[in-house]
């Protein structure tokens, strides 16, 4: 598929799904006489290079002619002062309560006129892949912020001729119009101290206000590519992806779920110390098919922590733009990179394709399995869920903690175990949408659901090699799962020093708690946002019976 941005004058009217207030408000600046195109990679590249307060290392960008840049491009590192995550708080969506689109298109209008003075940047990239699903997405940016425009048509797909060709081939939706995102990092308003990320996400537009960090753009755009795939059939998923390519012919495709440090990196970068021959489709943005389960990702790059990487890491070889990390000089008198979060915690990088040696942008074979990733010290390392609206529920309740990649609201506690529905916090549509579609693939279209806990069961690390060698039974047929009682609808793999004591009244009683949690959770979708997220009753009533079950 492929998205809309220009019309016959007879379909320039009111009645056209496409216009609306916020989008016409942010896609007009657009066309002002204060606009630049940026037409290439390399001269984003040159663009950020000479912006104030980039940081050119020494370090050359990694066979950078497969990457749409000159030989001699180096990596190139941009802090933001004291912002270095996302913002929940600063999230308004149209469609939720209390959101007025008046006052906010008002807020918008004069954000834009304030950059009248201004020279601003126009870049266009492709978000998803494949012809089964593009669409364009546009970046409008004030000058001094040429390291944001750099990075996003990095980790998007930056127009090209193989693209552009793929893009011409897609079937055009005619009520979806292409992706417009305004942003002005120095905006600032007494109404909205921690900035204003402003969504209309039918109509496909945002307005990024007062945000200098990268991956408030990176998010921003995926968020409104998300919720064009969630009204075309697919699932959006905030994961990762990877096919094992088996000795025996056999392919399994497993999609792993979670949030920033709960391992679905890891997980989908996995090499298994060379068991197998493996394919990785995403590590953090897909979509899978509702209709045959075949999956597409979003981006080519990976936006990637950089505190597991010092600087003798051979994975830094495939940097190519680097946030809120610091700077030495090494033994060569070449600039290099202090990773490791020295200088602050979420230290970030654009890494660049050629991180998987093996990459494809479309699973054509269906999706063998997914699993959820938890970090819920009640549940031991693996589960196996029957059912496909438990499936779907406890999904749809994903508990864990939080990390440094997102900066908190005053008086939130950063240590509490929370749920993030589907691991994604970028969901601009009801939550029910998600429900359905995965329930769907779990019901319809023989998807096994798993969780695994990566991180602590009842004080005891559970450690990457339980978790891969799990994922290592399931793919080769050999895992052995038994029933938990008194549980009807899930299995576990009983491993050695994790197995569930249901005798201990203290752990049962630990058990019980969580899952009440979830129960209310899923209860207070009812009333929350005037029931905007409010789940089918099956969902609660799946969920009550384990409680149930623990009586």
């Amino acid at each position: 598929m492929a998205t809309k941005r220009t019309y016959s004058w007879d379909q320039i009217k009111k009645d056209n799904p496409i216009f609306s207030q916020i989008r016409t408000t942010i896609e007009t600046p657009f066309y002002g006489n204060n606009v630049v195109d940026v037409n290439s990679l390399k001269e984003a590249y040159k663009l950020a290079k000479n912006s104030p307060g980039t940081i050119v290392t020494d370090i050359p960008v990694y066979k950078p002619g497969k990457l749409g840049l000159d030989e001699d491009a180096k990596v190139l590192l941009f802090n933001d002062g004291a912002v270095k995550g996302r913002c929940a708080a600063a999230r308004r969506i149209i469609g939720e309560p209390n959101v007025d689109q008046e006052e906010y298109a008002t807020k918008i209008r004069e954000a834009v006129y304030n950059t009248r003075y201004r020279k601003m940047y126009h870049a266009q990239a492709y978000v998803g892949l494949d012809a089964d699903f593009m669409v364009k997405a546009h970046l409008l940016i004030p000058e001094g912020f040429e390291n944001i425009m750099y990075s996003w048509l990095l980790n998007f797909q930056y127009l090209n001729e193989e693209y552009n060709n793929l893009y011409e081939k897609s079937k055009v939706i005619e009520n979806e119009g292409d992706i417009y995102i305004f942003s002005d990092p120095d905006w600032a308003h007494e109404d909205h101290p921690l900035g204003l990320t402003f969504f209309d996400p039918t109509h496909n537009c945002a307005a990024l206000l007062g945000m200098r960090y990268f991956g408030e753009h990176k998010k921003g755009t995926l968020t409104l590519g998300w919720g064009t795939a969630n009204r075309h059939g697919y699932a959006a998923c905030h994961g990762g992806q990877k096919r094992y390519n088996l000795s025996n012919g056999d392919k399994f495709v497993a999609g792993v779920f979670g949030l920033s440090g709960s391992g679905k990196s890891t997980i989908t970068h996995a090499k298994h110390n060379d068991k197998y021959d493996i394919t990785v489709l995403h590590d953090d943005a897909f979509i899978i098919s509702t209709e045959n389960s075949s999956s597409v990702a979003l981006e080519p790059s990976y936006f990637d922590k950089t505190q597991d990487y010092p600087m003798d890491n051979d994975d830094n070889k495939f940097l190519i733009t680097v946030q809120n990390n610091g700077v030495t000089i090494d033994n060569d008198g070449k600039i290099v990179l202090v990773t490791e979060d020295i200088r602050n915690g979420n230290g970030r990088a654009v890494k660049s394709k050629l991180w998987s040696p093996n990459r494809e942008n479309k699973f054509a074979e269906p999706v063998n399995a997914i699993f959820w990733l938890m970090k819920d010290p009640t549940l031991p390392p693996i589960m196996k869920l029957d059912g496909a609206s438990l499936a779907s529920v406890m999904g749809a309740t994903l508990a864990t903690k939080r990390t440094s990649a997102e900066r908190l609201a005053e008086g939130v506690d950063p240590n509490a175990l929370v749920v993030e529905p589907y691991a994604n916090p970028f969901r601009t549509y009801p939550l029910a949408d998600d429900y359905n579609k995965f329930k769907q693939l779990f019901s319809d279209n023989d998807v096994d659901c798993y969780i695994l806990n990566t991180g602590f069961f009842m004080g005891k690390k559970v450690t990457p090699a339980i978790t891969l060698g799990s994922l290592e039974a399931i793919i080769e047929g050999t895992a052995k799962f038994v029933p938990w009682a008194p549980f009807s609808d899930i299995e576990i793999m009983e491993i050695e020093g994790f197995i569930p004591d249901m005798k201990d009244s203290e752990y049962v009683d630990q058990l019980k708690a969580r899952m009440i949690d979830r129960v209310n959770f899923v209860k207070s979708t009812e009333t929350d946002k005037g029931g905007f997220n409010k789940l089918p009753a099956e969902a609660l009533e799946a969920l009550q019976k384990i409680v149930n079950e623990l009586k």
